[in-house]
């Protein structure tokens, strides 16, 4: 418990919170409590002044020249170092580019590849019926061009007794999108090796949310996107990882000419890169990708502060008192937690299921200027309605959380959210 019982505490907490001066990195507007990171991140200072340089001094005045000059051409690797530092990779070992299902297909592609190569009798991909859908898309298409079988389970407690010598991939996702849910990645790649099987992970939920790291965690290949907690604006490059040991052992199927071990020879044949660079395809985004870079300097910003393990332990002090208010001040209004009330399963958003309004609770918080956002329950995974709240802990603070459950409490309290304004679904929830 958090025993905060009232908002001067919360403000005090704020006072003494060592990540507090980080907040001023960001451009947040007047009068919002954003708590939408989750789905997108909030726009760095330092982000519009980065790009216009690049576009006014570097592709305005160096015009093609800045492909050497400015370095355009080390972004994706430069980018993915840093990024590295946020996952527990190593220099070299990832980079930046395309988006989530871009990578996603290159990496399950690549996994695939060596297991039928090795053990040409596993032909079964496992995950979850609650894994993000295009995770699911991707791999459903995959699995139907390579002879393979796509096997989902409904419950995380499944997911070890459903590995055996069928399984050629255990795809997951690191955090669920619609719980919160944590996955245990240690346990559950080790899981997969014991099996014969390799671990693919997609990182988009977890990614400068909670403390990863791929090399000790035992993962094979790992995705994630720019655009969540990394702060790289809408559409921001996704980013891909292979672990060493399979990096050179596949030619990955989207073969574009970055990808080439000499790009510029411009030779008919294809010839990989050594490494990850082999995972790169087609000319990277100058623009975007300079956006992306800003956004992740405000992670790597917190390092002299604790790094990840301070985001980490302030997401879960955030997340812990949005909780605690919750259930003590929205009693009988028909809400319950869905996110995970243990700290080791729960990533840096709280999940909230209601059976009625959840959609136009929501627009009724937006209203306020409280930023959340909703998700369709499923019945077949038993999941009501669900209210999202992230917290992203370079810019949240506890008052916030304290201001945005009172908000939920009037809204709740008055009834307001059943205007018919709030029941208008636009083409994003």
């Amino acid at each position: 418990m958090t025993h905060f019982t009232s908002r001067q505490q919360a403000l005090q907490r704020d006072a003494d919170d060592a990540l507090a001066p980080l907040r001023a990195q960001f451009a947040l507007p007047d009068g919002t409590i954003y708590l939408d990171g989750n789905s997108l991140g909030v726009l760095p200072r330092a982000t519009a002044a980065r790009v216009q340089q690049v576009v006014a001094e570097e592709w305005g005045q160096g015009l093609i020249g800045s492909w050497n000059s400015a370095g355009w051409m080390e972004l994706p690797g430069r980018i993915g170092d840093k990024i590295a530092r946020l996952v527990g990779a190593r220099p070299g070992e990832l980079v930046a580019a395309d988006s989530t299902s871009v990578n996603l297909f290159k990496v399950l592609s690549a996994a695939l590849k060596l297991q039928r190569e090795d053990h040409p009798g596993r032909s079964v991909i496992v995950s979850e019926r609650s894994n993000f859908p295009t995770d699911l898309y991707i791999a459903e298409t995959l699995a139907r061009e390579h002879g393979c079988t796509l096997k989902l389970v409904t419950a995380p407690e499944q997911i070890p007794a459903a590995l055996d010598e069928t399984t050629a991939l255990l795809m997951l996702t690191h955090v669920n999108y619609r719980t919160g849910r944590m996955h245990d990645m240690a346990a559950l790649s080790a899981a997969a090796h014991t099996a014969g099987a390799l671990a693919v992970w997609d990182l988009c939920h977890s990614a400068g949310a909670v403390e990863v790291n791929l090399h000790r965690d035992g993962a094979d290949f790992a995705v994630g996107c720019g655009y969540k907690y990394l702060n790289g604006g809408p559409g921001a490059p996704a980013f891909a990882w292979v672990h060493p040991r399979h990096v050179d052992r596949f030619v990955q199927p989207l073969s574009g000419w970055i990808g080439h071990a000499a790009p510029f020879t411009f030779v008919p044949g294809y010839e990989p890169a050594a490494g990850i660079s082999r995972y790169l395809c087609g000319t990277p985004p100058v623009l975007s990708l300079a956006a992306l870079e800003c956004g992740v300097d405000t992670l790597l910003s917190a390092e002299p502060f604790g790094g990840m393990a301070a985001i980490r332990a302030k997401s879960l002090a955030l997340t812990r008192l949005f909780i605690d208010l919750v259930d003590a001040r929205c009693a009988g209004h028909g809400l319950s937690v869905v996110s995970p009330r243990e700290e080791a399963l729960r990533g840096s958003q709280v999940c909230l299921g209601r059976d009625e309004g959840g959609y136009a609770i929501v627009q009724a918080l937006i209203a306020r200027g409280v930023v959340g956002d909703f998700r369709a329950g499923d019945p077949k995974d038993g999941l009501p309605d669900i209210l999202r709240f992230g917290v992203t802990p370079l810019y949240t603070r506890f008052v916030d959380v304290w201001d945005a459950v009172e908000h939920l409490v009037q809204v709740l309290d008055s009834g307001e959210w059943r205007d018919e304004r709030f029941h208008r679904r636009g083409a994003v929830t």
